[in-house]
């Protein structure tokens, strides 16, 4: 897996065209949004962190970062995150959207019972359930993805269409209230995509 994920290391992703949402068809705010970001306990990929919740955060979104730890999360670029709760104390009744970071490191969730049944909660009760980088996988072991529109980075694509998505290769891609993207170079308008899923 680390010959695979090697491109998330080295100058990130390729931007490619389609699936990105415009800001200029973005609403100013979503103030009183909650959003909870799921990193890796290490090598979470730091433009997915820090850049996305950037996003979230100019637009109004409260934003908590959890995962298996709260002890300080180093990501692949060096960047430093302390969370604030475990991941087993999510609830997903709790939040307006549940994101999961890529990195290398997101691999740990692909197959975690707790992070399925919170995704699983999320999209159940209509919330917001995003993904990044190679952490669509965990939605698409999930069964979250069956029959939907979906990207991830490109050396884990047989692991979305084995679950059932339909793979656009998109640099973002949004279906309902599910939206996923390829990288790091896409962190920007991936959350331009969530607070427009959330405005919807």
């Amino acid at each position: 897996m680390s010959v695979l994920l090697l491109g998330c290391v080295i100058g990130g992703c390729k931007r490619r065209q389609g699936g990105a949402t415009e800001e200029g068809s973005m609403p100013q705010t979503i103030a009183g949004k909650k959003v909870v970001m799921i990193i890796a306990s290490q090598n979470f990929r730091d433009e997915e962190l820090f850049e996305t919740r950037r996003v979230l955060e100019s637009a109004g979104a409260k934003v908590t970062v959890a995962s298996t730890t709260t002890q300080q999360a180093v990501g692949m670029l060096g960047g430093k995150a302390r969370p604030d709760v475990l991941l087993k104390n999510v609830s997903a009744r709790d939040y307006d959207a549940v994101v999961f970071v890529g990195g290398s490191g997101a691999a740990q969730y692909w197959d975690d019972p707790i992070a399925h049944k919170l995704a699983s909660d999320a999209a159940a009760a209509g919330k917001v359930v995003a993904a990044i980088c190679i952490a669509p996988v965990t939605l698409a072991r999930a069964g979250l993805l069956k029959g939907k529109k979906a990207t991830v980075w490109k050396s884990q694509m047989s692991d979305l269409t084995k679950g059932g998505a339909v793979c656009t290769s998109a640099s973002v891609e949004t279906d309902g209230k599910i939206v996923t993207a390829d990288g790091p170079s896409s962190a920007a308008a991936f959350g331009k995509a969530i607070i427009k899923a959330l405005s919807d």
